[in-house]
């Protein structure tokens, strides 16, 4: 890679130094920007225009690093001769301006130090206070569980976390957070970023859709941010900083964090009388002693503590952690609908690897309505532009767009093309159709190729909130309207036998509390809400997983991986696997036998 620089580059990399190092990188390469979209967003940086610029600079371009085709650009300096368009350079002392600016000139990139703060120290230290409580019996029963009874589900969610740990932190440490807050991530999801829980929470830091759309996170039908572990990580820290401006206190802001800063606000108010003169952290387990916060909030911050000293020193406690390649990349700026496949064939990358790397592109596809930055493996971004800039429109989209026959049905449209109804309808959300079910003849109807299918995940609309009853498993999750005597009718038991399974000793629920419905599932659903997050955080990949899993038509490894909490280079690593391709009806394990 040619390490020649505009410039432009080099003047803004000069302003930016020391505040985001990471973002001045040479080798990012955005693509041809539509005409007639939307501006693409920043993807790890806010949403939020830059403030009014104190300084304009104007630059003419350097000599473009490729052959890359005339109409491949870069957001903020031509790639082609002549003067380039002037950036704006925030006013100093504006660190979230200059990263946004950072963001709109070079991309969407990281470059993380693999080895996080402190862990070449001779002695192990946090920056949150765990030393003073270690010894608190809550925090000794979450450690006597991590070091027992989960201690392999713990050592497979450390595992994960090690390749997110110093993208989150170095993160947190810009925000001026303490970095050891990364480990919110692990009680929340067990740094799974596709965690899904009974009462609709999603991502590794377990965002409802509301929350998550408040602090800044796009969740519709075609995006849904909460899965991408770095825009989930800035929301998160956005919320966490707020929320620890509002209560002073680091373990108050996390028990706002699950239990809501409502709750927690008016209990302070509340029992201001029994806290007394108590400040700082020990506020929290003040509060906690009154009977008022939920056991799963009380329980929050010393499952917090727990997790911090067991993920530090996994050795001590029996756990074996493995550490993985630190979560990085570059990124290409894409047209409205450009298919994750057809980036894949522009750098011969694997698809596994950008669905990877993309886990909030839901249908394997850039949003219709706007253009998106799509990550890529480092260093690739050079081959995919040149080669990107050289298809035709029509190969970059994940669709083509057909006119319905009168009368005719999804089925029938969807048989027409062999596709399922259900794929046909992924790609056309909205669909007007009769009365009698015929599509309304006047629309243009998106008919998606099979290489966007392949890369879509099968999930619901996740703009809605769903509390889904899992009556499988024996649990119930409590809906709008629900009251403990029509939850026990419904199940064929008494109240009391209800509130006997569940300990309850009142007859006050919540809308997403998770209730035992059967007692046989009892100790089952313990088990779980002992590893899972205080919001009873049930993830699709629970531990109790098939030991193999067979591939089915269109499943390429990393779908696979994803469904088992698995990485790509792990779930090879089982099976022995040297390349990417496998087979219908091949076995693979997904599990150690």
């Amino acid at each position: 890679m040619s390490s020649v620089r505009s410039p432009l580059r080099s003047a803004a990399c000069a302003v930016l130094a020391g505040v985001s190092l990471a973002a001045c990188q040479p080798g990012l390469r955005p693509l041809t920007a539509p005409e007639s979209t939307p501006a693409p967003r920043a993807a790890d940086a806010s949403e939020q225009a830059p403030k009014a610029p104190s300084t304009r600079v104007s630059q003419p371009a350097a000599t473009p690093r490729t052959s890359a085709p005339a109409n491949a650009t870069t957001r903020g300096a031509a790639r082609s001769s002549g003067p380039s368009p002037a950036v704006t350079l925030p006013a100093s002392g504006e660190p979230d301006a200059l990263m946004r600016t950072a963001t709109s000139v070079f991309g969407d990139s990281t470059y993380f130090d693999g080895v996080p703060d402190g862990a070449l120290a001779d002695e192990v230290t946090w920056d949150i206070d765990v030393r003073s409580y270690e010894t608190h019996e809550r925090v000794e029963y979450f450690l006597n569980r991590f070091a027992g009874p989960s201690r392999d589900w713990m050592s497979r969610a450390i595992t994960r976390g090690t390749r997110y740990e110093p993208m989150i932190r170095l993160k947190m440490r810009r925000a001026g957070l303490p970095e050891d807050l990364h480990y919110l991530a692990l009680i929340e999801s067990g740094y799974d970023p596709h965690a899904y829980s009974s009462a609709a929470a999603v991502g590794m830091w377990q965002f409802m859709t509301a929350t998550g759309k408040s602090v800044g996170l796009r969740v519709d039908w075609w995006v849904d941010d909460r899965r991408d572990p770095a825009r989930s990580t800035d929301a998160a820290i956005r919320f966490l900083s707020d929320l620890q401006s509002q209560f002073g206190s680091l373990y108050l802001a996390a028990a706002a964090y699950n239990g809501g800063p409502g709750r927690v606000a008016r209990g302070l108010t509340r029992f201001s009388e029994a806290i007394g003169d108590v400040e700082g952290d020990d506020k929290f387990f003040a509060l906690a002693e009154q009977d008022y916060l939920y056991s799963e909030t009380k329980n929050y911050v010393p499952k917090l503590i727990a997790a911090a000293l067991v993920a530090k020193e996994p050795e001590k406690y029996g756990l074996s952690v493995e550490r993985l390649p630190a979560f990085g990349y570059d990124s290409v700026l894409v047209d409205a609908g450009t298919s994750l496949s057809a980036v894949a064939r522009a750098g011969g990358l694997p698809l596994d690897s950008l669905t990877e790397l993309n886990p909030a592109i839901l249908r394997g596809v850039a949003p219709p309505d706007r253009a998106e930055w799509i990550r890529i493996p480092r260093g690739t971004d050079s081959l995919v532009a040149a080669t990107y800039a050289a298809m035709l429109p029509e190969e970059r989209l994940g669709w083509v767009e057909v006119t319905p026959e009168r009368n005719e049905t999804v089925a029938a449209l969807a048989k027409r093309y062999e596709i399922t109804a259900r794929e046909l309808e992924w790609y056309n959300p909205g669909l007007r159709r009769t009365r009698s079910g015929a599509i309304v003849s006047d629309q243009v109807v998106r008919v998606p190729k099979r290489e966007a299918i392949v890369a879509a995940r099968p999930v619901a609309d996740p703009a809605i909130e769903r509390y889904a009853s899992t009556t499988s498993t024996g649990v119930h999750v409590v809906r709008r309207g629900d009251v403990l005597g029509t939850i026990a009718s419904r199940y064929g038991m008494t109240v009391s036998r209800l509130k006997s399974l569940n300990r309850l000793r009142s007859d006050r629920i919540r809308v997403g509390q998770t209730l035992v419905v059967r007692g046989t599932s009892s100790a089952s659903a313990t088990r779980t809400a002992s590893t899972a997050s205080g919001r009873a955080t049930t993830t699709r990949r629970a531990p109790a997983a098939p030991t193999t899993h067979t591939v089915r038509r269109g499943e390429v490894l990393g779908t696979i991986a994803d469904r088992y909490g698995l990485t790509v280079s792990r779930l090879k690593s089982l099976n022995g696997l040297k390349s990417d391709r496998i087979r219908v009806g091949q076995k693979l394990k997904v599990t150690r036998s």
